[in-house]
């Protein structure tokens, strides 16, 4: 250990424990400064659950460093002008971080890293955001596989790279601008109450154990919107505030259930390793064919797909319940993707932004990869010529029409089977019901059988070149 002091970089790792950088910092210096950069243009870019969730985490960040006698440095303004500024005032010649797959992030840490080393001023970075680094799971012919199942088959034989403990450095006060207050209460997903209700790594931890008591029936109750059958731990691992080797390692894989949940987290470093091979992909199709699909401008049935009026409850039901929330069930999020991309034959890319804006779990490489994977268009997708058919999806994962009743309350009084295909029914049921269609709740805005097939000759046009 060296008598001096290391700048560490939080990013979207807003905790302490189980941390590379942080404790590769604490273990090899004798003070350590906690530094955070506010880009104004990122937190712009949030929708508003997003940004009020994130300056929770943020704060209870700053928080969690006061208990140990220091303080999170805060500045707002361009990492390339900001890190370099507080290394040179605060006496550190070297900089901890965990790194990042996205575009902006990876284009941003260069500017950063050459503006550094202009100064003699060492990074040394981790990857603390994810399970395995991206490179690190091969397939025999060293590529990454365009496969998930092979993919996650090397994924889960694959040791994990040594983590640094934490050492007994100095955490210094050292606090520049205040945390900037949230506008609103912590915002939740669902289904955690108490102590999980908390901000930050604390709640996080919290939030996991009430996972751990119900992950045992995780692979039969993940796809039920009506229940409280998946993690809902999805906006810890956006911000950090939850290591993803800590989850996997508490899970374990002892039942079909932890197993089936561990696997999701392969999927998550999957989709990372594929966009820090490939960042192309939050523009461009990865199969490279449908880059010749035409797309229908379809402005109106756009703006009713985002506003949860499209006329088909369970796809409805997902759109309010992501504006609402800031979150949507993951079986919905692909009915709803298939929607727009099958039914309607609008872009994906529209469908992506969207999420990404009002997601509080926004990330670019996960919802990235679902988008691709739902309009048939990524590495390993779901065929180009399955559509989700919102009506039967409804019925099987919502059969008692408990979430459609709760997202889409104008149907309440329709019986089980005719509340997700309320066009179905005849008039006296839906006067019975109190729903007028057209007035109370509108029509489909596309017919489901036709539209499948418009999509399936639009796909198989673009695969025909």
């Amino acid at each position: 250990m060296t008598d001096d002091l290391a700048l560490v970089w939080f990013r979207r790792d807003l905790r302490l424990d189980d941390n590379p950088a942080w404790a590769a910092a604490t273990a090899g210096h004798d003070r350590v400064v906690a530094l955070y950069v506010l880009d104004r243009r990122l937190l712009g870019a949030a929708g508003a659950l997003r940004r009020r969730r994130f300056l929770h985490d943020l704060a209870a960040l700053d928080r969690r460093l006061r208990e140990v006698g220091g303080s999170l440095r805060l500045h707002a303004g361009g990492a390339e002008v900001v890190v370099p500024e507080a290394a040179r005032t605060l006496g550190a010649r070297v900089i901890y971080a965990n790194a990042d797959v996205t575009p902006y992030a990876a284009a941003r840490d260069t500017r950063v890293g050459q503006a550094l080393a202009d100064e003699g001023i060492d990074v040394r970075w981790s990857w603390g955001t994810l399970v395995h680094p991206p490179g690190s799971v091969r397939t025999a012919a060293a590529t990454l596989s365009q496969v998930f199942t092979p993919f996650h088959r090397v994924w889960a034989a694959t040791p994990w790279a040594p983590w640094p403990a934490p050492g007994p450095a100095v955490v210094i006060d050292a606090a520049a601008e205040p945390c900037p207050a949230p506008d609103g209460p912590y915002p939740l997903v669902g289904g955690e109450s108490g102590a999980a209700a908390e901000p930050g790594e604390d709640g996080a931890l919290a939030r996991m154990a009430w996972v751990l008591e119900r992950v045992d029936d995780y692979r039969e109750a993940r796809d039920r919107p009506d229940v409280i059958g998946s993690s809902q731990l999805s906006p810890d691992l956006r911000f950090g505030t939850l290591s993803p080797r800590a989850l996997a390692q508490s899970v374990g894989e002892a039942t079909p259930g932890r197993a089936a949940f561990v696997r999701q987290l392969a999927w998550r470093d999957w989709y990372a390793h594929t966009l820090a091979q490939r960042p192309d992909m939050v523009d461009q199709p990865l199969k490279a064919a449908f880059a010749r699909l035409a797309w229908r401008d379809d402005g109106e049935g756009l703006e009713a797909w985002q506003q949860g009026r499209t006329g088909v409850p369970m796809v409805d039901a997902g759109m309010r319940q992501l504006l609402a929330l800031g979150w949507m069930h993951n079986r919905v999020r692909m009915i709803a993707g298939s929607f727009l991309t099958k039914n309607l034959l609008v872009d994906w890319r529209l469908g992506e932004r969207w999420f990404r804006h009002h997601l509080i779990d926004g990330d670019v490489p996960q919802n990235v990869g679902n988008w691709q994977w739902v309009a048939g268009t990524g590495p390993d997708s779901s065929p180009y010529h399955r559509v989700f058919n919102p009506v039967l999806q409804g019925r099987k994962f919502d059969p008692g029409g408990v979430y459609v009743r709760r997202w889409v309350p104008e149907l309440a009084g329709l019986a089980d089977e005719a509340i997700h295909a309320p066009w179905e029914a005849g008039p006296l049921e839906l006067a019975a019901a109190g729903v007028e269609l057209g007035v109370t709740y509108p029509g489909p805005i596309v017919d489901l059988k036709a539209s499948r097939q418009r999509a399936l000759d639009a796909y198989a046009a673009a695969r025909a070149g």
